[in-house]
């Protein structure tokens, strides 16, 4: 911006010849044209020169009343006088980003309250963070005030996941928080899953099982839920959180037809059976449809090994020698007894 006014006033020409005038303009007291001329073996042309160059940089004034006759200043008088101008711009332009910026910044809270307002009424928002979703999670266990309910497919949990979520749900409950969760017939017969329920279920939370269910879900107060982030990676962790009221309803109302036909998870004291009439039944009914052995393992939440050892008793509870048979046998026990939930001894 200045570099032209610097250019025009000869700022740029200040060589060492300019330099050793002004020096001899200092010791005379003056710009002493011919002596100049002389010490510094300069032209007439030269000089002229060199003094415009000085004048320029604000090196040599005239002396009052004598407008030929040409003095030196002091180099801090000098810049005073050449950068001046510019000094002041610079701190005027200073003062007015200062303002500005105060009135931009002064902003800032109707800002951060229209992205709460906002992310209160969007209807999703998908996070692929894990450390952020936990964060959250965390966040609205500890401000949930009066219901948590939960569906956690796959069989039985880490051991590790569930101490975490034991501690989490004993503060929830401790708050008068209602607590309901969802698991696969599967977990019944993992004993850190069993240790856990009873746990929770001593304190007010009500745990129940089914041989299916949807994907994981976790909905606080009503109002927001969580659900698994769908992507090309099988692995994905992320999330997907809900907060429109439509969509939260709905899935409160899938939660709520899950639960009816879910059964109460009562832990007793004695071991859990290896195989209950119930898990076959679900088995059998898979198979019937024609799903292989990883398919109903999958859906069951249960491991592919588990799944195979339960419809080797299977068929030979039914004594059948093939899974069409197995099926067919069962179909008809079904007929006989009228209760798909008991196979014939």
């Amino acid at each position: 911006m200045f570099q032209g006014e610097y250019a025009d006033s000869g700022f740029a020409e200040l060589d060492d010849v300019s330099a050793a005038a002004y020096g001899l303009a200092v010791e005379c007291g003056r710009f002493d044209r011919d002596r100049i001329a002389h010490d510094l073996s300069l032209t007439h042309d030269e000089v002229a020169r060199v003094e415009s160059v000085l004048v320029g940089v604000r090196l040599l004034q005239s002396v009052p009343g004598h407008s030929h006759q040409l003095t030196p200043v002091t180099p801090d008088a000098a810049a005073a006088s050449l950068v001046g101008p510019a000094e002041r711009q610079i701190r005027d332009l200073q003062q007015a980003v200062t303002e500005v910026r105060a009135k931009l910044m002064s902003l800032t809270p109707l800002y951060f309250e229209g992205r709460r307002v906002r992310n209160h009424l969007e209807a999703f928002d998908i996070i692929s963070d894990p450390a952020r979703i936990q964060a959250l999670l965390d966040h609205f266990g500890q401000t949930c005030k009066s219901e948590l309910i939960t569906v956690q497919p796959g069989g039985a949990r880490p051991a590790d996941l569930l101490d975490d979520a034991r501690a989490s749900a004993l503060s929830i409950l401790s708050r008068g928080v209602r607590i309901r969760t969802i698991y696969q017939h599967t977990a019944r017969n993992d004993l850190a899953t069993r240790s856990y329920v009873r746990d929770v279920t001593v304190q007010g939370a009500e745990v129940r099982t089914a041989d299916e269910v949807i994907d994981r879900l976790i909905i606080y107060d009503r109002e927001v839920a969580f659900l698994p982030e769908r992507s090309a990676r099988e692995d994905s962790p992320g999330a997907a959180v809900v907060r429109e009221p439509t969509l939260v309803a709905f899935l409160c109302s899938v939660f709520e037809y899950l639960w009816e036909g879910a059964t109460p998870y009562v832990v007793e004291s004695q071991r859990s059976p290896a195989s209950t009439d119930e898990l076959k039944w679900s088995i059998i009914r898979l198979m019937t449809k024609g799903y292989k052995d990883e398919m109903v393992a999958r859906r069951l939440g249960m491991s592919v090994r588990t799944c195979r050892r339960h419809i080797a008793e299977i068929t030979e509870e039914l004594e059948a020698t093939s899974r069409f048979q197995a099926g067919y046998n069962a179909a008809r026990q079904e007929m006989l007894t009228g209760d798909p939930g008991r196979l014939l001894p």
